[in-house]
């Protein structure tokens, strides 16, 4: 991974490309985040970059967190995340590029380390369903809803055989918890982007409710 960033999804909407196309985009506000913590191999077997995103009051932090923000000597922030930037990777913070050995704790990373036409991969957590159905959760068929048919005409059906063997294989589509996890969507592009306001506007829909939180990063395989 080269560059990513936290975020927040906004909303969807459209805009026009040069030729009058429509493209529907969501819109992501992409930080400022502040450099939380470098991990370094010398002292965690690694290298990464620990970025915090959102503004709290120390208050709303358990104490280990806190103490990890006041050590740091920077503002409390509500999420953080960890990045494994490579050795080679350069990220604009403010108006200088640099390279991740060269980064602080304490940079500012704005939505500017892309641009527009980048490829990325969005990660959020999906929207919760709650308790659904096989045909809801795994787009099941139903029974033919005639006579004969019944109690109702959307459950499961046969689980397996009975006498072999004699149990429900591990994996089986049933009803449960659907929603409300993670899921990332891979090679979209970004449409537009708004450094002023912190903006980017990516093609198509993105995992998530809105004021949902996501990681931008670069594609792992473009394509």
């Amino acid at each position: 991974m080269k560059k990513g960033i936290i975020g927040k999804k906004v909303g969807m909407t459209q805009i026009f490309d040069d030729n009058g196309k429509i493209i529907p985009v969501t819109v992501i506000e992409a930080g400022p985040c502040v450099i939380a913590q470098k991990k370094t191999v010398q002292n965690d077997g690694y290298e990464a970059v620990q970025l915090g995103y959102g503004d709290t009051k120390t208050t709303k932090l358990i104490k280990p967190k806190a103490g990890h923000f006041e050590k740091s000597n920077i503002a409390p922030k509500k999420h953080l995340r960890e990045f494994k930037f490579e050795n080679t990777a350069e990220l604009k913070v403010g108006d200088d590029i640099k390279s991740v050995a060269d980064l602080n704790v304490g940079d500012e990373i704005k939505a500017d380390i892309f641009e527009k036409g980048d490829i990325v991969d969005v990660t959020g957590t999906s929207k919760g369903k709650g308790y659904a159905g096989t045909i809801k959760r795994y787009n099941t068929s139903r029974l033919v809803e005639s006579h004969g048919t019944g109690p109702v005409g959307r459950h499961a059906g046969s689980m397996g055989a009975g006498a072999s063997p004699s149990r429900i294989y591990k994996g089986k589509k049933m009803p449960g918890h659907m929603g409300a996890e993670k899921v990332t969507i891979q090679n979209l592009e970004i449409a537009k982007i708004d450094v002023d306001n912190n903006l980017i506007a990516i093609k198509g829909a993105i995992p998530g409710p809105k004021h949902g939180l996501v990681i931008v990063s670069n594609s792992v395989k473009k394509g």
